[in-house]
């Protein structure tokens, strides 16, 4: 069966009833054929037809990806990209040589690296001391210093990087995977987000809204750590009226009214989406919880990513060890749904609208918020991909470390720096990815790409992700409003120099 990339057509869904006025129970099979514009069906059709990759547009080099977000800004300067002119210049009135529009006040003199910066691995790369445990893994990984964004401000150079577009109303880039290739597993969602503890970033859910996709390609949010990691899985305390009959004839009633409501509105996605859901959270009430739960992990696994004892407390004040255990939890959850199926994890470290700061915006003081989010995060994503390698599952797996934009070269205040979407760095790992290397220069401060007529941009990332995944990024398309919608808008380009 060939997959059409784009929404649109279908069947016209019978009218329902059998004459008598009455409205007869349906199969999910039936309801899925006569609903949703034909998205159902085609769904369905997949689904029986059993052709996993029947989709894809050539071989691919990966199956799943797990993406790493720094909410806030991380400091590339002071944290992958060495800049030894600023360790010269340290302290010196900063010479930009061209009008600088500035966030806010970060013009002050040149700052050098807060952090020591030291060679690692066999590819001799320099990291700052504060993320010295990715030095394990640094051959795995390829790192892009010469990424450039479109704006300074977070919750537009977010969507950015999460959608390819610098406002609202666009799919996420997992929402394009799950859409793209489907799920590897019925019984766990196709794209799990998995917050910082703290709370959401800039934008919140809307990162990883559907938009104009099928609504069912959302990401579902799992907060690791919690109570109830995953909110209304399971009926309240004190709810035992709810038993497995009554729950069974409920979706059976639900079955019948939705069937109702969809013949009169063909072609909208949001109660297939729906329908879905229950059905999924249903499955989810017996492979969610094994798949949340980490306590059978062995010691050294938990040691591996950082996860404190059960029961240790933290100062008021935040700190690596916390940080570790938060992250390295996240990124242990991120690995237990990878194996299982889940084919997009996002991972954000830092939420929106906390003081002192509990994310990567470190106008203020660099050192202090940076150390233990930037030694938390080298904690976790080494011991992710040193698990993921060690299971056979990083040659399948692309892990993507991303930010919103670096920072600037000169000092803000004392201790911080300002905003800087000219230039920042990613990083990628795993599958199909050439580890040990470096592609693209940012200038002697950091500043802006060292070549400003070839910087990278996010949709060069995004294009070389579907790549790997067997996706030509400019035929995963979705006619919206009568333009051809993609990830990558009208731009992107493969990186060959960071792939295998």
């Amino acid at each position: 069966m060939s997959i059409d990339w784009r929404c649109g057509g279908g069947v016209s869904p019978p009218s329902p009833g059998c004459g008598s006025g009455t409205l007869p129970p349906l199969t999910r099979r039936d309801f899925l054929w006569q609903s949703g514009g034909g998205l159902g069906g085609v769904a369905l059709a997949s689904m029986l037809a059993g052709e996993a990759g029947a989709g894809l547009h050539h071989p691919a080099r990966a199956k799943r990806v797990v993406q790493l977000f720094m909410a806030g800004a991380a400091s590339h300067i002071d944290l992958f990209d060495y800049k030894p002119e600023l360790v010269k210049r340290h302290g010196e009135e900063s010479d930009f040589g061209e009008h600088v529009e500035a966030f806010q006040n970060g013009l002050g003199p040149w700052k050098k690296p807060v952090w020591d910066f030291a060679p690692h691995g066999g590819c001799g790369k320099l990291l700052g001391e504060t993320v010295a445990p990715l030095g394990e893994v640094v051959d795995d990984i390829a790192f892009v210093h010469n990424m450039v964004g479109k704006t300074g401000v977070h919750s537009q150079a977010t969507y950015l990087q999460a959608t390819g577009f610098d406002r609202p109303g666009f799919p996420g880039m997992g929402c394009w995977v799950s859409y793209g290739l489907g799920g590897m597993n019925d019984n766990l969602p196709t794209f799990v987000v998995l917050p910082d503890h703290r709370g959401f970033a800039s934008n919140g859910p809307k990162n990883w809204g559907a938009a104009f996709l099928p609504a069912e390609h959302q990401g579902t949010i799992i907060w690791p750590g919690r109570e109830s990691p995953v909110a209304d899985l399971h009926p309240p305390a004190g709810a035992g009226y709810i038993t497995a009959g009554a729950e069974r004839d409920g979706r059976s009633l639900l079955n019948r009214l939705n069937a109702a409501h969809a013949a009169g509105r063909p072609g909208d996605s949001r109660l297939e989406a729906r329908i879905k859901s229950y059905e999924l959270a249903a499955k989810m009430q017996l492979a969610a919880p094994e798949a949340l739960d980490i306590t059978g992990e062995p010691k050294h696994i938990r040691d591996l990513y950082g996860l404190a004892p059960d029961g240790a407390s933290w100062p008021k004040e935040i700190n690596a060890a916390e940080e570790a255990d938060h992250f390295g939890r996240k990124c242990l959850v991120a690995r237990r749904l990878l194996e299982r199926g889940v084919r997009f994890v996002q991972v954000w470290s830092g939420c929106d609208n906390a003081f002192p700061r509990r994310n990567w915006d470190s106008h203020e003081d660099i050192g202090r918020d940076h150390g233990p989010l930037s030694r938390g995060m080298a904690v976790g994503a080494a011991a992710l991909i040193k698990d993921l390698k060690q299971r056979g599952l990083l040659d399948d797996t692309i892990v993507l470390w991303t930010t919103e934009f670096g920072r600037m070269p000169s000092t803000q205040g004392s201790k911080g720096r300002d905003h800087n979407p000219f230039v920042f760095t990613n990083w990628l790992a795993g599958g199909g990815i050439k580890g040990g290397v470096t592609h693209g220069e940012s200038d002697e401060w950091g500043y802006k790409p060292l070549d400003r007529a070839n910087p990278t941009q996010v949709y060069d990332i995004h294009a070389t992700v579907l790549h790997l995944l067997g996706i030509d990024h400019e035929r995963l398309t979705v006619r919206k409003d009568s333009i051809d919608r993609r990830l990558t808008d009208v731009h992107g380009h493969l990186i060959p120099e960071i792939m295998a």
